[in-house]
């Protein structure tokens, strides 16, 4: 199979940049542009210029409609008291720049950092699961409802993961871990990998019977798509924005809130902080009005999706890139304990 290796990015060259400000009133000269190394997937930079800093954004998927009403959207959030950083608009009015067959939106420099959960307290944790339910009730205001969305925009698909199509990929990555990747000396990120691989092949085959039922969830509606550490800054002990909101789609809400604190409350050894996970879920079930069964359901889909799932596997084995590797320890611990410990982590959602 063809592997490539996916590398920081190059930011736009000089004539890009002066071509790209001048489209906007106030934004000046260039003076520098840093590529952003936080992230996977996104392509962004650190641009400075004459005028002040802003964060520069390349939208990778280049749907101009689509990163319209994502800004759309973002300022509606802000107009409601949301802590987001809409992006500029241009002197045409326009909040995406098309160079070069590229997208590029333009939008001020928000200064703060990026916060985990064993960043947070107790009451953070709290005011964090009530700032993701204000996120998801005031989507509700200000996007069209749920039944005018595109399935295919962001749409979860409502059957659950085929055990079997795990098996055979599981097959698959481990003979591939075996065999070994060119010249490279097998390491030990590869006897971890296929540790976890025949692990988690004999966990299945003892849960395959739970594979979650294909049903239509009543409470999809609008949800920011990608919300983690990552996506959130943080100025103090405050939120100052949340960011990137490129998968913005119509999705089971619960889950999305269950997704968030997984990733938010994951400590490195593969467990995840309950006594956090507790607040967090209470605060957000009060600002949406979701039930403890809408929680309990939310996470057993996303338990069944974990235990099912490979992405950084995939990445590393089948398309050579090595960026997801720091993650996949204590996330591949987290199947095999949340397995032990289910149902002490649905209580934490749903007590």
């Amino acid at each position: 199979m063809p592997r490539s290796v996916v590398s920081t990015p190059a930011p736009p060259d000089s004539g890009t940049l002066r071509t790209l400000l001048h489209r906007y009133a106030h934004a000046g000269e260039p003076v520098s542009c840093e590529p952003l190394t936080e992230g996977l997937l996104n392509r962004g930079y650190r641009l400075s210029t004459t005028r002040g800093r802003f964060f520069l954004k390349h939208h990778l998927d280049g749907d101009r409609e689509a990163i319209a009403r994502q800004h759309e959207a973002t300022h509606r959030l802000g107009a409601l008291g949301l802590p987001v950083a809409p992006p500029v608009a241009d002197t045409e009015g326009s909040t995406v720049a098309v160079l070069g067959g590229r997208c590029y939106a333009l939008h001020p420099w928000i200064e703060g950092r990026h916060r985990d959960g064993g960043e947070l307290t107790a009451a953070q944790s709290r005011r964090l699961g009530a700032l993701l339910g204000h996120v998801h009730t005031c989507l509700e205001q200000v996007m069209e409802g749920p039944e005018g969305a595109c399935a295919g925009a962001g749409a979860a698909p409502d059957a659950a993961a085929d055990p079997e199509d795990t098996f055979a990929l599981i097959e698959e990555l481990l003979g591939l871990v075996r065999r070994g990747t060119g010249s490279r000396p097998r390491d030990a990120f590869d006897e971890l990998a296929e540790h976890r691989l025949v692990e988690r092949r004999a966990l299945l085959e003892r849960h395959a019977h739970r594979r979650p039922p294909a049903a239509v969830t009543p409470a999809r509606g609008w949800v920011h798509g990608d919300f983690h550490p990552l996506n959130l800054l943080y100025r103090g002990a405050e939120p100052a924005a949340i960011i990137d909101w490129d998968r913005l789609g119509v999705q089971p809400r619960a889950e999305e809130a269950v997704r968030a604190a997984v990733i938010f409350f994951l400590r490195p050894d593969g467990t995840l902080d309950l006594a956090k996970i507790r607040p967090y879920s209470r605060a957000y079930r009060r600002a949406t009005g979701a039930d403890a069964a809408e929680l309990a359901a939310a996470v057993h889909r996303v338990w069944w999706e974990r235990l099912n799932d490979f992405w950084m596997l995939r990445w590393r084995y089948q398309l050579g890139d090595h960026r997801a590797d720091p993650g996949f320890p204590a996330s591949a611990a987290l199947s095999v304990w949340w397995t032990r410990a289910y149902e002490s982590v649905r209580d934490a959602f749903t007590d």
